[in-house]
């Protein structure tokens, strides 16, 4: 399987649904939850991809573009951006959706940087 078929079959999604213990104050979806969130779809967008142990080790900048109120479907959505030797990096980005209309849009992009290990934590080859 070329790199490309590796990106696209890696493609991963999740959906959720903003409930009110997942907000904060304003009555939108808690930043930090929604990073938690992102780097779990792209750690197993990483490990999807690579099939092997990926740790993340960076966060680059993530954009809140748009508040995320609750009661709302969010889908996160992550795929490979970049492929290094031991390195590789996700974007993820989440899509809000209401409940009881079609309207979907962007809210927040963001990219994490994963390596790949080995059983002593030392750095290997993504690729095989």
């Amino acid at each position: 399987m070329n790199v490309e078929e590796r990106i696209s079959k890696s493609e991963t999604s999740i959906f959720k649904a903003v409930f009110p213990n997942t907000t904060n104050h304003y009555d939108t979806l808690f930043g930090g939850t929604a990073m938690q969130l992102m780097d779990e779809v792209a750690f197993i967008t990483a490990t999807r991809f690579s099939r092997q142990r990926m740790v993340t080790v960076s966060s680059d900048r993530i954009d809140f573009t748009k508040p995320i109120p609750a009661g709302t479907i969010v889908e996160l959505v992550g795929k490979v951006s970049y492929l290094g030797s031991t390195s590789l990096k996700v974007k993820v980005n989440i899509y809000i959706e209401e409940m009881y209309t079609y309207r979907r849009e962007k809210a927040v992009t963001g990219e994490f940087t994963f390596v790949a290990i080995d059983e002593n934590k030392n750095p290997v080859k993504v690729l095989k």
